[in-house]
């Protein structure tokens, strides 16, 4: 019974603890100023539309490829 005091005490003072620190870790954060957003936001959806675009003409590339590959193969089965 003694060892459940002071297991629960040592958990209530980590918890204090975890938060104190996460108290004093978030005065150290640096917050992006708006145009820093702006500019990262940006160049996330041009990235977005161009591997999208990329991954269209790949998906059209190889869906060609593979519906040549049937034509011929099941082509001269017939």
């Amino acid at each position: 019974m003694g060892e459940e005091v002071s297991i629960e005490k040592g958990t209530w003072l980590r918890v204090r603890e975890y938060f104190y620190d996460v108290r004093a870790e978030m005065k150290r954060v640096t917050w992006p100023g708006k145009q820093e957003i702006y500019g990262t936001t940006v160049m996330v959806i041009v990235t977005t539309f161009l591997f999208g675009f990329y991954f269209w003409i790949c998906d059209q590339a190889f869906s060609n490829l593979v519906g040549r590959a049937l034509k011929y193969f099941l082509g001269h089965a017939q």
